[in-house]
């Protein structure tokens, strides 16, 4: 069955679906994005999700005029129109068409496209995976923006090296985190996450809330030289949820194994979608 998505107010096939080529999130970059993924075929943290998209566009001075229930009830009925099966979701706001190729007219365009959810190797999980760190500043780290030039350099680099995912360390040497994920460390029962010049991800928030009560969490700054010393390390995203990491390019981490805390919040986060996914509507 051919995909279906919502495109500046129709639902075409996935293969008709396009943006006239004056649009600014073509031209130049100008746009924010959020993804999320299905849970038993529902999208239990959209609310999070448009909130996050909502910020995003603030952060680049776009103007969304759709309400923020419109664009639940797009979601759902692009949803609806495509194939019940487990399904990632990404809603795309640009900055328009411009005669001038560069100044926003107030006139953005919604795009909405759904897919077959993406399966990732069992042993990333069971047994651990590799990331690489990379030099990088980004300029509006809290907006997820469509600009990804740097991300898709830098993953390229990191699959020449074996490794899942590249980790920002920024100028002052100061580690915050992968291209599509949060980063987190545990030493000994604490955990620490990076909270300033980063994405707040959604996987994240819910991995702090199912943490406290059950570990020390601090939010605070590190060192690379730290994170390689930590007990357990581990990535969140929406897509992969939660991947343990027992390598920082050549440093090992730990045991060199999966942790038994992260195993633990692995446990906790799946038994926790799966109780939503089934009460939720």
């Amino acid at each position: 069955m051919t995909n279906v998505y919502y495109v500046d107010g129709k639902f075409v096939p996935a293969a008709e679906a396009t943006f006239p080529i004056n649009d600014l999130g073509l031209l130049r970059g100008y746009g924010v994005f959020d993804f999320m993924r299905t849970y038993n075929g529902k999208v239990i943290f959209i609310q999070d999700h448009i909130e996050r998209l909502a910020r995003s566009a603030r952060e680049i001075g776009l103007a969304l005029p759709w309400p923020k229930a419109e664009i639940i009830r797009l979601v759902g009925e692009t949803l609806r129109r495509n194939d019940p099966v487990e399904s990632s979701v990404r809603i795309l706001v640009t900055g328009g068409s411009s005669p001038d190729f560069i100044t926003p007219q107030g006139q953005p365009r919604l795009a909405i496209m759904v897919a077959p959810l993406s399966r990732y190797p069992a042993v990333w999980y069971s047994e651990g995976a590799k990331v690489i760190t990379v030099r990088h500043n980004r300029p509006i780290p809290g907006a997820k923006s469509i600009d990804y030039i740097r991300a898709i350099l830098v993953l390229a680099e990191a699959r020449e090296k074996a490794a899942i995912e590249a980790v920002y360390v920024d100028s002052q040497g100061w580690v915050r985190e992968g291209t599509t994920s949060n980063l987190f460390a545990f030493f000994g029962g604490t955990l620490v996450t990076p909270g300033e010049g980063i994405l707040s991800g959604i996987t994240r928030q819910k991995v702090l809330g199912l943490a406290e009560g059950n570990y020390t969490v601090q939010i605070r700054d590190l060192q690379r030289g730290e994170l390689v010393a930590a007990d357990e390390v581990f990535i969140t995203s929406s897509n992969r949820l939660i991947v343990p990491i027992v390598q920082v390019d050549e440093d090992g981490i730990g045991t060199g194994k999966p942790g038994e805390r992260t195993r633990a919040l692995m446990q906790t986060f799946a038994e926790y979608t799966a109780r939503l996914s089934a009460t939720r509507e």
